[in-house]
């Protein structure tokens, strides 16, 4: 029983095949996945806007005392 250790290259051929435009086609999901992730996170961390003041309560402060 003879055992080899060379293996055949398996790295995917990018130049040419449908194994390349399938990796081609990962990678593009993946990054609208991930630009879709972002501006979520970005869109979260913006504060909710605040209800529009009723009357003018409040907007005159006295500092006079």
């Amino acid at each position: 029983m003879a055992i080899s250790l060379s293996t055949p290259n398996l790295e995917p051929n990018m130049s040419h095949g449908s194994v390349g435009l399938k990796v081609a086609q990962m990678s593009k999901e993946q990054q609208k996945i991930e630009g879709d992730i972002a501006l979520k996170l970005i869109e979260s961390a913006l504060p909710e806007t605040a209800p529009a003041p009723v009357g003018n309560a409040g907007h005159i402060i006295s500092t006079k005392a």
